[in-house]
């Protein structure tokens, strides 16, 4: 079982197999329902950081201060978020700052999208929250397995992906017209979108797969929070391409 999510994989599970992490204390083992908390948790204080910097931007001068906030809470989402990675046994302090400064970085972004298209905002959360509900029955009821092969396949499609942005980010450093494929509403930008949002739903059920199995496993309960933070970066990135997506469709 593994995620192409890079937060969370196969080897995270091998490391502490390796090291004798793995226990049968109920206790102290990672559970599904410990690690569903636990994301709840950090959707609240998400939400709640989101909502100071989205009501900044509508104060008269306040985007002045709200943007500097947002791209500091961007850069120290990443800076934590690589922390994490190589050490996930400090994710049940690190996971909380990590959701509230991408909470930052959400609230201004949307605020800044609702500005340009009213009510945009509410339907890409609707939306997000939508794909993740259905992604969860559909791997709850065996519809969609999280086999090697879909492995391989979701695997290859994410890293397509951040390798087209890479391309778009450089091109866009050397003042290349590119920016029709992130925000124009064109037919095959708008298939672009579509794509990538599949592919971030898809690596939804990755990441229930491998929770599940740490969980059967017994993996450290540090854990849960790990596997939270983890699915909250896939989360993100679902709920930034529904929202490019919507606002695509809205300016055609």
């Amino acid at each position: 079982m593994r995620t192409s999510n890079p937060t969370l994989s196969e080897e995270t599970f091998e490391k502490f197999a390796r090291q004798g992490h793995f226990t049968n204390v109920a206790a102290d083992r990672m559970t599904i329902d410990g690690t569903a908390n636990k994301t709840g948790i950090l959707l609240l204080l998400a939400v709640i950081a989101a909502s100071f910097t989205w009501h900044m931007i509508l104060q008269p001068g306040g985007a002045g201060i709200a943007v500097p906030i947002a791209l500091g809470g961007f850069l120290g989402g990443f800076i934590l978020s690589l922390v994490m990675i190589f050490r996930p046994s400090a994710s049940p302090v690190t996971a909380p700052i990590y959701a509230i400064l991408e909470g930052l970085f959400l609230g201004a972004v949307s605020a800044i999208v609702n500005e340009v298209k009213p009510g945009i905002v509410p339907q890409a959360v609707v939306l997000t929250f939508g794909v993740m509900g259905l992604m969860l029955l559909a791997y709850r009821a065996r519809i969609i397995r999280a086999t090697e092969k879909m492995w391989l396949g979701i695997t290859a499609a994410t890293a397509s992906v951040c390798l087209f942005y890479l391309v778009l980010a450089f091109g866009r450093a050397f003042h290349a017209d590119w920016g029709f494929f992130m925000w124009n509403p064109t037919p095959i930008s708008i298939g672009i979108s579509l794509v990538v949002v599949a592919i971030a739903a898809l690596n939804l059920v990755l990441d229930f797969g491998l929770i599940e199995d740490g969980a059967d496993r017994g993996a450290p309960k540090f854990m849960e929070w790990y596997g939270a933070f983890s699915l909250m970066v896939t989360l993100v990135w679902l709920y930034l391409e529904i929202l490019r997506l919507l606002a695509k469709l809205n300016r055609r």
